[in-house]
């Protein structure tokens, strides 16, 4: 894999590890309360919690397999699922109306599918 590629997987694994652990481990309504976390109201406690253990998955996803060189088709199928989260992620802050926060999600979206097409083209 060249370098490009693992800095950019490595700044999303990154990025997906600390938003799940803030999800995990920051209380639900500490959590509401930080700027921009107003969406978590609209979803359960034991959702976000779930969504924020799928987050830290998708980010172990990211890198492990490829580092390891095990099972590598495990990279470009996490890369796909965080990709599903940040277009439900952009769907809520939009009907919110927080449009900063979609440009973000869009940007983490186009990312993320970039890893997983950079993946899936060296397996061919």
């Amino acid at each position: 894999m060249n370098i490009p590629l693992w800095i950019i997987t490595g700044l999303l694994a990154a990025i997906f590890l600390v938003a799940g652990a803030n999800k995990l481990f920051i209380p639900y309504e500490k959590l509401a309360r930080v700027p921009g976390g107003g969406w978590v109201l609209e979803f359960s406690s034991s959702f976000v919690k779930t969504l924020g253990t799928i987050e830290i998955l998708g980010a172990i996803g990211l890198i492990l397999p490829a580092m390891l060189n095990i099972v590598p088709i495990l990279v470009p199928l996490a890369a796909v699922g965080l990709a599903l989260i940040m277009v439900g992620a952009a769907i809520v802050e939009f009907r919110r109306h927080e449009y900063k926060h979609v440009l973000v999600n869009l940007i983490y979206l186009a990312l993320t599918t970039f890893v997983a097409w950079a993946h899936f083209w060296s397996m061919s």
